[in-house]
Parts: C-alpha cells; sequence; structure tokens
C-alpha cells in the first residue's frame, strides 16, 4: 500500500506543477492582453480564474495535499 501512495503523490506532485505552470501561462498572457490556446480558450479570456486550467489546478493541489496527509498519516 505504501507504494501506492507514493507512486499517487509523484503523479499528482507533476500533475499540481503541470496545472500551475498552465495557468500561469495564460495569467501571463492575460496580462498582456495575448490571446492563449493552452486551455482551450483561443480568444483573450475576460478573467484566467475563471479557465478550466485555474480550477484543475485548484483540485490538483487539494488532491496533492490530502495526499500528503494521507502519506503522512501511512507511517
Amino acid at each position: 500500500m505504501k507504494k501506492i501512495i507514493i507512486a499517487q503523490f509523484i503523479v499528482l506532485l507533476a500533475g499540481t506543477i503541470f496545472a500551475w505552470c498552465n495557468f500561469t501561462y495564460e495569467l501571463i498572457n492575460w496580462l498582456n492582453t495575448k490571446s492563449c490556446t493552452s486551455c482551450g480558450s483561443f480568444s483573450i479570456v475576460p478573467n484566467p480564474f475563471y479557465t478550466a486550467c485555474f480550477f484543475g489546478a485548484i483540485f490538483f493541489t487539494i488532491a496533492f495535499i490530502l495526499n500528503i496527509i494521507l502519506l503522512k498519516k501511512s507511517k
């Protein structure tokens, strides 16, 4: 079971980093009034905090934190 939790930790860490990098890229493009194609929005987004990238980053972060708690409790 410990190996599965560690594998899940690695996957969630990679997913969290990837999601926040995508959101940061979109936020930078929005601040520079450029269009962004990373999150499926092919025009200038009114607010990047309403995109799927932001909500995905939030959910990945929550899952990652829960995995850290699980990892600490399993020791």
